[in-house]
């Protein structure tokens, strides 16, 4: 006896699950391309991944950002390390934001998504 199976379904299935880790988020990030992206525009010289220094600790940021809409705030913070505006510091004081020099959206997106999924962080900081 031959039982003729259809694939049609098993691939509805694929192409839905597919469809929903790009609406998530679930993107695969490179940590380690969006690590160095950091060093070479001197990100690291104010921020860290787990300590406060001038800027808050990326982790901290993704702490921030938690409960946030997403989207929104990676199109947010790729505004922020693109555009030069305005950086507030504990003291008061501000500063332009040092912009990247990558113009890669891909690249760009990779760093926020990289700091976005660190975890461990607290909002507000604590020194």
């Amino acid at each position: 006896m031959y039982v003729k199976i259809s694939m049609k379904p098993l691939l509805v299935a694929v192409a839905v699950a597919f469809g929903m880790s790009l609406s998530t988020g679930a993107l695969a990030v490179d940590a380690d391309a969006a690590l160095s992206l950091a060093r070479q525009n001197g990100c690291l010289k104010c921020h860290s991944v787990d300590k406060h220094k001038d800027g808050p600790a990326y982790r901290d940021v993704a702490a921030k950002y938690k409960d946030k809409d997403h989207a929104e705030t990676v199109k947010k913070l790729i505004n922020h390390i693109t555009s030069g505006e305005k950086a507030k510091f504990p003291d008061g004081h501000e500063e332009e934001h040092k912009i990247i020099k990558v113009k890669d959206l891909a690249q760009q997106t990779n760093l926020i998504e990289w700091v976005l999924s660190l975890p461990g962080g607290v909002w507000p900081e604590k020194d």
